[in-house]
């Protein structure tokens, strides 16, 4: 059985996402990687931007459109009904031990009966051994059948003749010849997988073949997104290892399969999912903690070599995780560079910073809808700023949502209590408060020279009061 995607020509689009590229290449990226690896990120980028690959950019008609590729189906099909949850695994034959069966189970084994109503698992077989393919192929059908039947796991393969040339390349960084083309042919194997995937849900999530997975770690995926909605993004990490646990909206993997493609000898994937990341302008890495998924294979699949990385933000069960309702949210203090309120209201390490705040000065969140609040969680202040703190506040509740999507307030307000040492909790405010909660307002009731951040803003709900 056979699948074919088509070209789409989208010639507006093309050229805008071209013209992005064309720019920002030659711009030095300083967030790409760590500092010990600047001489390395700082060739990366110049080579990028190189007069060679002016050219392909310039000639390549549209980022938007499907790579035109044939792929093998070798067991299950996607249902028609999109999904919310793409989880894409590309797998190769390993000198040393097998984790791709293991992986699947976790991803299944740590999921809700929901939470799989929601799922859809693609497995790229991205090797050339047709021997090893049909046997892997064997033993998924055998430990997953009803997946597979139920629509829920599909297994594809990209034929070598798609593959662009892997011998004689560029050896950037000294690399070896067998190592470039490794990393090389582990970028196509990407895109390929990305390319089949782009439309088959809303978001998709990329895994490498040796992780295990937390418990209901959708519904955790599902709160964060919750929480930023309104916000632009490009990639959430629920992982700090490589390229697992990274979130990409679906309407992204088309230009992300071919950025792949076209780049795809010149470094390793996670350093051009950095690249791309920034090149849609999102600078800083959005990270989730704790993690959701573990890196648990012991030897890489290059070469067999020994890999015992772990992610020690890793929690099996995350299970306290906030719920953050959708709502909007605004400030009047001075809100120092881009440190946004919606850095505060998410898991992630990003926070909101304000320059000097005054007596009156308010940070407030409107929700969506009335909801009831169970417990309420909010932290100031960080480990190398613990002075910016919020040293003289309240924490006020408030019914009937008045004024337009950029300042909404509430006609009333309840105080719950005061802030200690920078911090506020209380539990059990569903038993307090008689009504549904449509705002929160931080309030400052002191001037305080010092700056403020707001780490975290954390609310769990129970179900909304009957009206």
């Amino acid at each position: 059985m056979r699948c074919f995607r088509k070209r789409s020509a989208i010639p507006v689009l093309g050229v805008l996402i071209i013209c992005l590229l064309f720019m920002n290449l030659y711009i030095e990226d300083e967030y790409v990687l760590e500092e010990e690896d600047k001489h390395l990120r700082d060739t990366s980028t110049h080579q990028l931007g190189s007069d060679r690959y002016i050219h392909t950019i310039r000639n390549l008609s549209n980022l938007s459109s499907s790579i035109n590729v044939t792929y093998r189906i070798l067991a299950g099909m996607p249902l028609s009904r999109k999904r919310y949850l793409t989880i894409g695994l590309s797998s190769v034959k390993r000198k040393k031990g097998n984790y791709l069966l293991e992986t699947i189970k976790s991803i299944f084994e740590q999921s809700s009966y929901e939470e799989l109503k929601e799922i859809m698992v693609v497995v790229h077989l991205a090797e050339f051994d047709s021997t090893w393919c049909e046997s892997i192929v064997q033993d998924i059908s055998r430990k997953f059948s009803h997946h597979i039947i139920a629509g829920k796991l599909t297994i594809i393969h990209t034929p070598m003749e798609f593959y662009p040339m892997l011998e004689g390349l560029k050896r950037n960084y000294n690399d070896p010849d067998d190592r470039v083309k490794f990393r090389s042919k582990q970028n196509v194997d990407y895109a390929f997988l990305l390319n089949f995937c782009a439309n088959l849900s809303d978001y998709y999530l990329m895994l490498e073949d040796d992780v295990r997975c937390s418990k209901n770690f959708l519904t955790t995926i599902k709160k964060v997104i919750t929480s930023r909605k309104g916000s632009s993004w490009v990639t959430l990490e629920f992982s700090k290892l490589g390229y697992i646990g990274k979130l990409y909206l679906s309407n992204d993997l088309p230009r992300l399969a071919h950025f792949l493609l076209m780049f795809y000898q010149e470094m390793p994937c996670d350093w051009l999912l950095i690249h791309f990341r920034g090149l849609l302008a999102q600078k800083d890495a959005i990270r989730f903690k704790p993690s959701l998924f573990q890196h648990m294979g012991y030897y890489s699949s290059y070469k067999g070599a020994e890999n015992k990385l772990k992610d020690d933000d890793f929690e099996e069960d995350a299970c306290d995780i906030p719920d953050n309702p959708s709502a909007s949210l605004n400030t009047n203090m001075n809100v120092f560079e881009n440190y946004e309120p919606i850095k505060a209201y998410s898991s992630t390490e990003e926070y909101f910073w304000a320059k000097s705040p005054s007596s009156g000065d308010f940070y407030h969140i409107a929700f969506e809808k009335p909801i009831k609040i169970n417990k309420i969680k909010v932290c100031t202040g960080t480990e190398d700023r613990q002075n910016d703190i919020l040293h003289h506040g309240t924490l006020e509740v408030g019914e009937r949502v008045v004024g337009n999507k950029k300042g909404k307030k509430c006609t009333t307000y309840l105080r719950l209590g005061d802030f200690k040492n920078g911090n506020f909790e209380m539990e059990n405010i569903d038993r307090k408060v008689l009504f549904n909660i449509d705002c929160i307002r931080i309030l400052l009731t002191k001037n305080q020279i010092e700056w403020l951040i707001i780490k975290s803003i954390s609310i769990w709900t129970t179900e909304p009061m009957n009206q």
